[in-house]
């Protein structure tokens, strides 16, 4: 049994109608036909695994009546995973009818994982356990000449605080590009030229573990999905130097043919608009990207660069320049919004800004510039995890890899630098 079987390794399995189909709903699982038992069994293990991990504290039985599996095959493969030290018993369940189960935990020290935020200015790396916690935050310039890059991430990776003495160690990385991924490789990046680099190779093979790379939209989706927003169909705006979308449809991240799939600050918004470095003219992300905005704000002032606190400060005080940025952020945003409800119907909207974050009532005058009735049911909310979206849900992803599991919900704890 390979109890750390990959997840993307069984979905490729199935599909090649070589081993059984397994139908997964809500509350059950059916084998619906024969095949490999070692596959059954592997998958059935992933399911318990899951299953423990998303219900935090749950006991045998309890977890046979959740699978619909006997409770001698529930107890062979707990056991298993025990003797794999990936689940420990936390003590007896609260109940006065007969003998008190035994309930059983994640073992969140048995590996760590990292997940590395590559901005274009700024690298943020988090270590975390297997349940999202005791967590770590460590941030460091990005370096100019991108051949420096990987040098860079290693030397970050081994100055951090890593915990020791669990018996997996170090079970996965994932690195957040601000840019398209395919294959696991960086096909185009707007700001920064990553393109010719190994990444995952590399420190794959430097620290003998799987890496993953991920849009940071992307990833941004997955993490408020997993600590925060429980909905079937998620649309998560991320805007930093660019503008990317994330999407969840029907609980599933959508990437596209080729990983392009969210690349929303690339719609064309203006016709023979301004330059994008993408190619086109009138893009999206060349109006309403806080990159964008803040040197448009420094243009008007005079100055070569101007942070967001000092334009948060402006527009406190009410400056006419912060404002027209303001207003511009709003107007932009607002067609950016209406053209997502109209594009993918999602449950609810996330905006990860730090105009909407650090100005709340933006969001309100967002969802108000949206006219149209069909939209006035959607649910627009600021981004409740921030600038932590992109490296908790790396973790979800290298948590997720490792233990070979699809579904994670975890709890959102506050972060530690």
């Amino acid at each position: 049994m390979l109890p750390l079987r990959n997840n993307m390794e069984l979905s490729a399995q199935r599909a090649t109608g070589v081993f059984p189909v397994v139908m997964i709903t809500k509350r059950k699982v059916t084998v619906m036909v024969t095949g490999s038992k070692e596959l059954i069994r592997d998958i059935n293990t992933n399911l318990v695994l899951e299953t423990i991990i998303n219900q935090n504290a749950i006991s045998r039985a309890a977890i046979a009546k959740h699978l619909g599996l006997t409770k001698a095959t529930i107890s062979a493969i707990v056991q298993e995973l025990i003797n794999k030290k990936l689940v420990i018993e936390i003590g007896s369940d609260d109940t006065s009818l007969g003998r008190k189960p035994i309930l059983l935990s994640l073992n969140k020290k048995a590996g760590y994982v990292i997940c590395i935020d590559v901005g274009v200015d700024t690298i943020s790396a988090l270590v975390s356990d297997l349940l999202g916690e005791d967590c770590s935050l460590k941030q460091i310039k990005t370096p100019k000449n991108p051949s420096d890059l990987i040098n860079v991430l290693i030397q970050l990776i081994e100055s951090m605080k890593l915990p020791k003495g669990s018996p997996y160690g170090l079970v996965g990385i994932t690195l957040g590009i601000h840019g398209v991924i395919a294959n696991n490789h960086v096909s185009f990046t707007p700001y920064y030229d990553l393109s010719d680099l190994n990444l995952a190779e590399e420190l794959g093979d430097h620290f003998n573990t799987q890496v993953y790379l991920e849009n940071e939209a992307n990833l941004s989706v997955i993490g408020e999905m997993t600590f925060q927003y429980d909905y079937p169909n998620i649309a998560n705006i991320s805007i930093h130097s660019g503008v990317g979308l994330g999407i969840i449809i029907d609980h599933e991240l959508y990437t596209g043919y080729n990983g392009r799939a969210g690349e929303f600050g690339h719609t064309i918004i203006e016709i023979d608009g301004r330059q994008c470095p993408c190619g086109n003219k009138g893009c999206l992300e060349q109006y309403v990207s806080e990159r964008t905005l803040l040197q448009q704000l420094a243009q008007r002032k005079g100055l070569e660069k101007i942070s967001f606190d000092s334009f948060s400060q402006m527009y406190e005080k009410e400056d006419p320049d912060a404002q027209e940025i303001m207003e511009q952020f709003v107007k932009y945003m607002s067609v950016c919004v209406n053209n997502v409800l109209n594009a993918y119907n999602p449950d609810i909207v996330v905006i990860n800004s730090s105009f909407t974050i650090f100005f709340p009532h933006i969001t309100k005058r967002i969802e108000e510039a949206l006219k149209s009735r069909m939209n006035s049911f959607v649910k627009i909310v600021p981004s409740v995890l921030q600038d932590t979206s992109i490296l908790l849900g790396g973790v979800c992803v290298a948590i997720k890899g490792f233990l070979g599991i699809h579904n994670l919900k975890l709890n959102h704890i506050e972060l530690k630098a």
